[in-house]
C-alpha cells in the first residue's frame, strides 16, 4: 500500500511541489538577507532609491513614466500598463545601496519599454493568459489525477498540461526580460558613478540583483519540472 502510494501521479506531483517550494524557500530567504545586508550600506551619492530612478529616466529621455511609492516589502514593480515604476517605502525612501539596485533594475524595466524590447512585449501578452492558467491549474490537476482512469480524467489530464505549459512559457519569457533589466541597471549604475565605479558599493548592487534574479531562476525551474511530470503523465496513459 506504502509502495503504490508513493508511485501515484499525486505523490510524484506532491515531492515536486515541496521540493521546488523549499528550495524557492531558501532562495528567498537568501535575498532578503542580502537586501537588509545592502540596505545598510550607505550609497555615496546620498541619492534616494526615488532620485536614483528619476535620473535613470531622465538620463534616458524617458518623460512618460511616473515613479510613485507602494506599500509592502520587496513589491517593487514596473507596470507598463499604467507606465509607473512602483517602488517599496525602503527603496523608494532608502539611500542605500539595495535601493539604488532594485530602483535602478525597475527603471531597466521602463527603458525595455521605451524601446519595443521583445521579450517585454511577449511578457505582457501572456499575463492575461497565465493568470487564467494559474487560477484553474490546481482543479483541473487535482481532477485530472483522480479520475486518471477514466478517459474524462485523460481529457483534463491534458487540459492540465497545456495550463501548466502556459504557465512554463510565461516563466521561461520572464527569465531574459528580469536579467536584462538587471544588466541595463548595474551599466547605468556603473557609467553614471552612483555606484562607485566598480567598487564595494558595485559589487554590492551586483550581488543583490544576481539573488533576485535567482527566485526567478527557481521558479522557472519547477515550473518545468511540473510541466515535464504531466506530460509524462500524459504520454505514459496513452
Amino acid at each position: 500500500m506504502v509502495e503504490g502510494i508513493m508511485n501515484s501521479p499525486y505523490f510524484m506531483l506532491m515531492i515536486i511541489s515541496v521540493a521546488f517550494g523549499l528550495i524557492g524557500s531558501l532562495v528567498s530567504a537568501r535575498l532578503k538577507a542580502k537586501f537588509k545586508k545592502y540596505s545598510m550600506m550607505p550609497l555615496s551619492s546620498g541619492l534616494t532609491g526615488a532620485q536614483v530612478a528619476e535620473k535613470m529616466l531622465n538620463d534616458y529621455n524617458i518623460h512618460d513614466v511616473t515613479i510613485q511609492s507602494v506599500p509592502g516589502k520587496l513589491t517593487d514593480h514596473y507596470n507598463p500598463m499604467t507606465r509607473t515604476v512602483n517602488l517599496s517605502p525602503e527603496v523608494y525612501q532608502g539611500r542605500s545601496v539595495a535601493a539604488a539596485a532594485v530602483a535602478a533594475h525597475e527603471c531597466g524595466h521602463a527603458v525595455q519599454h521605451a524601446t519595443a524590447y521583445a521579450w517585454l512585449g511577449m511578457r505582457s501578452k501572456l499575463v492575461p493568459v497565465v493568470s487564467i492558467a494559474a487560477s484553474y491549474l490546481q482543479y483541473v490537476m487535482m481532477g485530472a489525477i483522480f479520475l486518471l482512469a477514466t478517459s474524462f480524467g485523460g481529457y483534463l489530464l491534458m487540459l492540465a498540461v497545456v495550463l501548466q505549459g502556459a504557465i512554463m512559457v510565461f516563466s521561461l519569457v520572464t527569465l531574459p526580460v528580469e536579467f536584462d533589466a538587471s544588466k541595463r541597471a548595474m551599466v547605468y549604475l556603473d557609467s553614471s558613478g552612483l555606484a562607485g565605479r566598480r567598487g564595494e558599493e558595485y559589487e554590492g548592487a551586483r550581488d543583490a540583483l544576481k539573488w533576485a534574479g535567482m527566485t526567478y531562476f527557481v521558479a522557472a525551474l519547477a515550473s518545468v519540472a511540473q510541466f515535464l511530470y504531466l506530460l509524462l503523465l500524459l504520454l505514459r496513459r496513452r
